[in-house]
């Protein structure tokens, strides 16, 4: 009732009267002071109007009245929202809404007022602004700016500890009371979250655990305070989720564990987990195990892994199933940054009973010493065994060991390993080749059938070598010493120092002198291992010699004492008035060759020497093929000569010619045939022959010549010694045919190719052509 009374008093409050003073605008000059016109007032109450108005349209805002009387004015409205939304009536003034108004949208609507002539259109009174005001109902409900919020709490909180807030908002006018005031209630979920009138949600309880229920989801209502569409409101969905803290103990899922591993397990492999159960988030896990009753936590020990929990048992030293073959020891969980307010008293306990059984293996045999070292003198040789090593079988079966030597260092057959681990020395060792050697050596079982065992155990055997004075000193540097030809005595020339390949100990001293001391040179020990090379006399003439070697003996003190002989080449050198050398001989250097570079160059050599005798054997061989298998084509002339002579140039019955001339006149015709030069027998040298023999003499040449393919005789020349009497053929050799005064024609020659190509120049030129050889 209170709120009606208020509502009514503000719509009949009188506001205040917007008006404005213009200068005249409107036709009227200033320095017209005729018609000066008296200001007047604009006279209206104030202009409202209530929002949402359910009566019928127009609605009636106010009234607009001049004090200038005028029956011929008018009223006029000038505006954005003029002649549409707001009109006044011309004659009295009165202002007319034609549509229901929403504060929400617009609260205020500014016009401008005139009162005009209608005759001439001229305003009367000078302009006014007016506003007019929508007073605001209550007719909004609250609406939450989300549909779902989101907050988060500690379980276990104490009541009251805010969780989030939440947020509605009306549209109402908020300087009306109770029109914008939103009121906030829990309408599901109140047992465990309140609302206060801000909307911030708090606890209601304290004892949400994360445990049993870890998410809330509940409802809040805004509503409005009563108005036009009192007690209206709106629902939100509060989603909370309780963070976990740390109040929950671990506890093992079983009461006891047995594992079973084998003794060989590498120390830090795990041999089982313990299974825990800790209902908090893993941040908030902090699992810790301990043992309670035992003896063996310098065997074991227990890690927890950080992603599960649970507890890796690893053992911390080798376990050997010979000496024990089961641990038992009780284990306890427990968590030392549980938060003890919310301790919970009688909870399960933490305790469990863990067996480890241990499985035997085959071991490798176990070596008595992780190493062994001797010491040897260099050149020391016996057939004694140098030491020994020893390994056992750590099984029960106690099986023998064999050992073997698996690597040495420096590589080579200085030291061996006998099968039952005795070390020998088969050469002499040099310590200055190798000051120590380094062996491995491997143990095996040997079997019930005498097999060695899969697996092996290593050792290292290091064998000092002791030095011995084998080594007598030598110069430390190729000393090139130089002097001038005429250094004054005492002028030292070089400092000489020396090394030994002996092991260089405190206290060796060595000692400097020269083989002779017909000298032009003298030695001055220094006493600290070196001396100075001097001039003796003075004055050297390098006409006669430009290089002196000096002998210089070397020795030691050792046990026993050694010296060498070595040369230095002094070049005898011209020097300026300074002393400086202009020009010196430069000494011989002696360049040294090792015995392996000696036998790698005559190696060389024999192995050249060996491809160069293969190669000439290899030639000379291809020269015999090419002699037994001749080319044709290379032999240019071919003399075949028969002892058997004709009958004379009246023998034309011996043999048929008449085969040559038709050769000459139809050519060579090449058919293949076997060859009939060993089936003829060469004729015996007897009078009495019969006539036809000679004819297949020729026969049996003309054939081998026509069928032979792999000599073909282009260019033989056939002598006979007599061609017998009135021979048709005439003269067969071709030493009278260039002469002879035959018409054959010879020009065929030129058809048989180019190895007939000298026949057919001999006998194919014309009478008055001159040959020229």
């Amino acid at each position: 009732m209170k709120k009606l009374i208020l509502l009514f008093s503000l719509i009949l409050a009188p506001a205040s009267v917007y008006t404005e003073d213009f200068k005249t605008k409107l036709n009227l000059s200033p320095s017209n002071n005729s018609h000066k016109r008296f200001k007047r007032d604009w006279i209206w109450n104030q202009l409202h109007i209530m929002e949402e108005i359910n009566s019928p349209l127009p609605h009636h805002v106010g009234k607009i009245t001049s004090s200038s009387r005028n029956k011929n004015a008018m009223y006029v409205l000038e505006g954005e929202y003029a002649n549409s939304i707001f009109k006044v009536r011309e004659d009295t003034g009165d202002v007319y809404a034609f549509e229901r108004l929403d504060r929400e949208k617009k609260s205020e609507y500014e016009l401008t007022a005139l009162f005009i002539d209608r005759t001439t259109n001229k305003s009367l009174e000078p302009p006014s602004r007016f506003i007019i005001k929508v007073y605001d109902v209550n007719d909004n409900v609250p609406v939450f700016v989300q549909k779902v919020f989101n907050g988060s709490v500690p379980e276990m909180s104490p009541v009251g500890t805010s969780v989030t807030k939440v947020t509605a908002v009306d549209a109402d006018d908020p300087t009306v009371a109770g029109h914008a005031t939103v009121i906030y209630q829990v309408i599901q979920g109140e047992r465990y979250f309140t609302v206060d009138d801000s909307g911030v949600i708090s606890t209601a309880t304290a004892d949400l655990d994360r445990e049993n229920q870890s998410t809330y989801e509940i409802v809040v209502k805004a509503k409005d305070s009563p108005g036009l569409h009192g007690g209206d409101s709106s629902t939100a969905t509060v989603i909370i989720t309780l963070s976990d803290i740390n109040d929950n103990f671990p506890t093992f899922e079983q009461q006891s564990f047995h594992f079973k591993v084998f003794e060989n397990v590498r120390v830090g492999s795990e041999v089982g987990k313990l299974k825990v159960q800790d209902f908090d988030e893993p941040q908030n896990r902090n699992t810790k195990y301990n043992f309670v009753r035992g003896d063996y936590r310098d065997t074991f020990e227990i890690i927890p892994n950080a992603f599960t929990n649970d507890g890796i048992i690893k053992p911390k030293k080798p376990l050997d199933y010979e000496k024990i073959k089961e641990y038992k020891f009780d284990i306890e969980a427990t968590d030392p940054t549980v938060n003890m307010r919310f301790f919970k008293p009688g909870g399960p306990k933490s305790i469990a009973a863990v067996t480890i059984e241990v499985l035997d293996v085959d071991e490798p045999p176990i070596f008595s010493q992780p190493s062994y070292v001797y010491k040897v003198k260099e050149n020391y040789f016996t057939k004694n065994p140098l030491g020994k090593v020893m390994a056992v079988d750590p099984d029960a079966a106690k099986r023998k060991i064999r050992y073997t030597l698996r690597r040495s260092s420096p590589s080579g057959d200085y030291v061996k390993v006998s099968n039952s681990g005795d070390i020998f020395i088969s050469k002499h060792l040099d310590r200055e080749a190798s000051a120590w050697h380094n062996l491995t050596v491997a143990a095996q079982e040997i079997m019930a059938d005498n097999r060695l065992s899969d697996i092996e155990s290593h050792t290292q055997v290091y064998i000092q070598v002791l030095d011995q004075n084998d080594n007598a000193p030598e110069f430390a540097y190729p000393y090139e010493p130089k002097v001038c030809e005429n250094a004054a005595p005492g002028k030292v020339i070089i400092t000489i120092s020396a090394t030994d390949k002996d092991e260089m100990l405190p206290g060796i001293n060595f000692k400097y002198s020269l083989t002779t001391e017909d000298s032009n040179f003298t030695l001055v020990d220094n006493h600290d291992n070196t001396a100075n090379v001097t001039v003796k006399y003075g004055q050297f003439n390098r006409e006669l010699v430009k290089i002196h070697y000096l002998p210089v003996i070397i020795s030691d003190n050792g046990t026993p004492e050694l010296s060498s002989t070595n040369t230095l080449s002094i070049s005898i050198c011209k020097c300026d008035e300074k002393g400086e050398f202009t020009f010196c001989e430069e000494a011989a250097k002696q360049v040294g060759v090792s015995i392996q570079a000696l036998v790698a160059i005559f190696i060389c050599i024999l192995t050249i020497l060996v491809i160069t005798l293969l190669i000439i054997l290899r030639k000379r061989h291809r020269k015999e093929l090419t002699v037994l298998r001749k080319n044709v084509a290379e032999i240019h002339e071919q003399l075949v000569t028969y002892d058997e002579e004709g009958g004379g140039e009246m023998d034309t019955t011996s043999y048929d010619v008449s085969v040559l001339n038709s050769v000459r006149k139809n050519g060579m015709n090449l058919e293949p045939g076997p060859c009939l030069y060993a089936q003829v027998k060469k004729p015996t040298r007897n009078g009495n022959s019969g006539t036809g023999e000679m004819a297949i003499m020729i026969e049996v040449k003309k054939d081998e010549a026509d069928n032979d393919g792999d000599l073909l005789p282009y260019d033989t020349l056939h002598i006979y010694g007599y061609e017998g009497a009135e021979s048709i053929a005439e003269s067969l050799s071709s030493l009278e045919s260039g002469s002879s005064d035959s018409d054959i024609d010879y020009d065929f020659l030129n058809d048989w190719g180019p190895r007939f190509k000298m026949l057919a120049e001999l006998y194919g030129l014309e009478p008055n052509e001159d040959f020229v050889y």
